[in-house]
């Protein structure tokens, strides 16, 4: 296939959006305030289940839907002359790779690296060849390869952590204690279907580590990477579920975990050939430094964007859409207000029977946003992975002064064990 010669057209056409679901449908309105085209370019005919609620079809009046001839897109999008081609989430990286090279050669990534921006195995691959260090891991089907692994890198007896390397949200997300069972849980997930209708066919055994998890957005042009926001995770074991999202705090730039990791994250960027666009990488902060967990070509997600103007008065979404109307980015950012996400969690599965204690979180002093999507009467499931925290709801607290973030944080959780959720009874026969 021939790359049509657009470079007469930039600054000219739209912006190509690939799935415009989750932090991408925020495009289609920062797009339009700088005057600039859309066109939505669909992976399927349905959104995946995970970001159904997200998509605004009535914002993407100009919509291409992929059935799986690239050409056939390439030909309806040519015409248009677009200026980018950028993913909207996860589940749109894979065909924004393939589309961007063939539709904007001199605004694209670095093609021959594209599995290392989509799967976890290739992208670890690459960073490892860059010098810098990673998570021990293999990616494989073979549960014989793994056991050759594990005695290879002295891993016996070990935390292990089993995932897809290409699901996101931590789903499918499995930590193993000591490693014990590894080869039954390796077997049981292995053709799992993932949240975005792909067959897990490999899976990724990796070494447990510790440390304080941070995520670091950025935004990339012309190979050169800015900092949009860095924040940091927590995150707990809430039943037998590994991993679990607790709360998202935003970090000042001059924290001193932020140096570091940004020289870090951009040395990650280059080895994955990450030249244009936005970029969510999330890092492991070890006793040794950093190391990465995986990285996304894509904005984050969750609707992240809209807060993150919030606490810094810029986004990904913004960062991308100004530089296409001709800005120049900036390379860091500032913090205007302490702010976190809390995010809901269901410590056991039930009915919800009243959620009447959660209305108080609105009138918290640093209550800045809050969603609960669950009503009297719904059945909820244990909190197993991001997923089940967005499909539950979140709170995003902002305020001045970062006690009262924190004492507001205490009193959401608080609430929380006043929520009922009505424990169905045991459907075992008794012995």
């Amino acid at each position: 296939m021939t790359a049509p010669d657009h470079h007469a057209g930039w600054g000219q056409g739209p912006c190509v959006v690939v799935d415009p679901y989750s932090s991408g449908a925020l495009f289609a309105e920062a797009l339009a305030r700088h005057g600039i085209p859309a066109v939505a370019v669909l992976t399927g005919p349905r959104p995946p289940e995970a970001y159904a609620s997200s998509f605004r079809p009535q914002d993407f009046p100009d919509t291409v839907v992929y059935e799986g001839d690239l050409e056939a897109v390439v030909a309806q999008l040519a015409g248009r002359a677009p200026r980018a081609v950028v993913a909207g989430c996860e589940s749109g990286v894979e065909l924004a790779e393939r589309l961007a090279p063939l539709l904007v050669p001199g605004r694209c990534n670095v093609p021959h690296l594209a599995e290392a921006r989509r799967d976890k195995s290739r992208m670890a691959e690459a960073v490892a060849a860059a010098g810098l260090p990673v998570i021990p891991q293999i990616c494989t089907a073979d549960a014989r390869e793994v056991q050759e692994w594990l005695e290879k890198e002295r891993l016996q007896g070990a935390d292990l952590v089993l995932k897809p390397p290409k699901s996101a949200s931590t789903d499918g997300v499995i930590k193993l204690p000591g490693g014990a069972d590894w080869r039954v849980v390796f077997e049981r997930q292995l053709g799992r279907v993932n949240q975005f209708g792909e067959v897990d066919d490999r899976l990724i055994v990796q070494k447990f580590v510790t440390g304080t998890e941070y995520v670091v957005d950025t935004f990339s042009h012309d190979g050169r990477h800015s900092l949009v926001d860095v924040c940091a995770y927590r995150k707990v074991d809430n039943g037998p579920h590994m991993a679990v999202y607790d709360t998202m705090r935003w970090l000042p730039p001059d924290d001193a975990a932020v140096a570091g990791l940004t020289e870090y994250v951009f040395g990650v960027l280059d080895a994955v050939g990450m030249r244009v666009g936005a970029a969510h990488v999330e890092v492991m902060g070890t006793a040794e430094g950093p190391v990465l967990i995986e990285l996304g070509a894509r904005p984050h997600g969750g609707g992240q964007p809209r807060f993150n103007r919030n606490a810094t008065g810029d986004s990904q979404i913004d960062r991308t859409v100004r530089w296409l109307a001709g800005d120049e980015p900036p390379r860091g950012y500032a913090l205007r207000a302490h702010q976190m996400c809390v995010f809901h969690m269901a410590r056991r599965a039930g009915t919800v029977r009243s959620t009447a204690p959660l209305e108080a979180i609105r009138t918290l002093p640093s209550h800045h946003f809050s969603v609960l999507n669950v009503s009297d009467g719904d059945r909820v499931s244990l909190t197993k992975d991001l997923v089940d925290s967005l499909n539950f709801g979140f709170v995003i607290l902002s305020h001045p002064e970062e006690e009262q973030l924190l004492e507001d944080y205490a009193t959401v959780r608080a609430l929380e064990e006043r929520l009922v959720i009505e424990e169905e009874p045991s459907t075992r026969s008794p012995s």
